[in-house]
């Protein structure tokens, strides 16, 4: 199981309303610096990676599309982060998320997470693959490459988590296809659906290389 840190460098898809690039992977690099600062073991790849997912839902105020339940967040942070209440400035959703809004897209990002979680390690905490898996399922709703909905790297991050987390799924992906189009249609493929593209494909710049034959 691979156990490397996350690359320090954060680099994060810059929608027209955002801040240029640089600016938003300082931000954001920063921010995970000060959940890293609060975490209850920093070195841990999990905390790490938690702390990454964080900081780039939290900078753009969108916590709530993590898409974590209230006891699921207080759980994450309970185990990761016990030290978040001295964090600067306090995030306003510190011990509840505000909900989002998957009513048009639930039975996907539902059957998505339960997918994954049929796949999720042993060796991983239980509750950490419960709340990854809602947080993948939710950024699949996003329209952009699945690192940058996550707020990673880049695609090299995206297999190094689902490795982790999931990696009997990781080693079907025989084709080499990009990560949200191969989570969607394993997820349809499960459900005896014809494969498609996510909710947020569509608004990806690459969705007529991945899907030539959608309008």
């Amino acid at each position: 199981m691979p156990d490397e840190p996350l690359s320090p460098a954060v680099r994060v898809a810059a929608p027209g309303t955002e801040p240029p690039r640089a600016s938003l992977d300082a931000q954001v690099a920063e921010r995970t610096a000060k959940w890293l600062a609060a975490a209850t073991d920093a070195v841990s790849p999990d905390t790490q990676l938690f702390a990454r997912l964080i900081a780039a839902r939290e900078v753009r105020d969108e916590l709530a599309l993590l898409g974590l339940p209230q006891p699921a967040w207080r759980a994450l942070l309970e185990r990761h982060f016990v030290h978040a209440a001295a964090l600067a400035p306090m995030p306003a959703s510190l011990s509840a998320l505000p909900p989002v809004d998957t009513s048009e897209h639930a039975a996907f990002v539902d059957t998505l997470r339960a997918l994954l979680l049929t796949y999720s390690s042993t060796a991983i905490d239980a509750g950490d693959a419960r709340c990854l898996a809602s947080i993948i399922a939710h950024a699949c709703l996003r329209p952009d490459h699945l690192w940058r909905d996550l707020g990673l790297a880049g695609r090299e991050e995206v297999t190094w988590m689902l490795t982790r987390y999931f990696p009997t799924l990781v080693v079907l992906n025989v084709d080499n296809l990009r990560w949200k189009k191969f989570l969607a249609q394993q997820r349809a493929l499960s459900l005896g659906l014809q494969p498609g593209p996510a909710p947020g494909c569509p608004g990806c710049e690459d969705y007529g290389h991945c899907f030539p034959g959608h309008h």
